[in-house]
């Protein structure tokens, strides 16, 4: 795994907040419906994806590249979420509730999106609830490889929606997220193939 992609991501995302933060009005540049709708689905996004991180807690025996993988997945994706929620705040649009605290103060609901009525979203790479119930309760024999299958479909859902917002939006902050979501969750995607074809 490729440690140094998230840590940086995270190290760029952290800058680009505080600077939010201080100015009081960072990302009042351009931004559209695109950025808008980026912002909004991929919180929720990240907020499955940390809730199946957190199913690797507790697990003993896990292969410890999915253990540091997931513990990188809780921290960047959390801050992200701080950020994009900030980006929600400072253009007046609704910011999603996730229900887990963040750095933020906001509170952040672990796979707590809207569906269809079958626990499935139209975001792409989110899981169903029956999928997550599945992950949650699969034995240590069969969680790994589980694990590493869901959690490249939802990375692959995340590149999309990076692609689709680098194609389409305005902010240049977004972009600069969105750029780094792509080449994070890319390379973690081809280590996380490797580990499932070594295995």
């Amino acid at each position: 795994m490729r440690s140094f992609v998230i840590r940086t991501t995270t190290t760029r995302l952290g800058v680009l907040l505080s600077g939010l933060l201080l100015a009081g009005c960072g990302t009042g540049e351009d931004h559209n419906d695109a950025d808008v709708e980026f912002a909004t689905d991929m919180i929720g996004h990240h907020a499955q994806a940390i809730e199946m991180a957190n199913y690797t807690i507790g697990r003993d025996g896990l292969d410890p590249r999915i253990t540091e993988l997931a513990e990188d997945i809780r921290v960047s994706q959390t801050e992200e979420i701080d950020a994009m929620s900030a980006w929600l705040e400072e253009w007046e649009e609704p910011v999603p509730e996730t229900g887990f605290a963040t750095g933020d103060g906001h509170s952040h609901s672990e796979g707590g999106h809207d569906d269809g009525g079958d626990g499935t979203t139209g975001m792409p790479g989110m899981m169903g609830e029956a999928e997550m119930e599945r992950l949650a309760q699969a034995p240590d024999r069969v969680f790994e490889d589980l694990w590493l299958q869901m959690m490249i479909a939802h990375h692959e859902g995340a590149v999309e929606m990076a692609g689709r917002v680098l194609e389409q939006g305005e902010s240049e902050d977004v972009a600069t997220l969105a750029s780094d979501v792509r080449t994070a969750q890319a390379e973690e995607i081809e280590a996380m193939r490797g580990w499932r074809t070594a295995g």
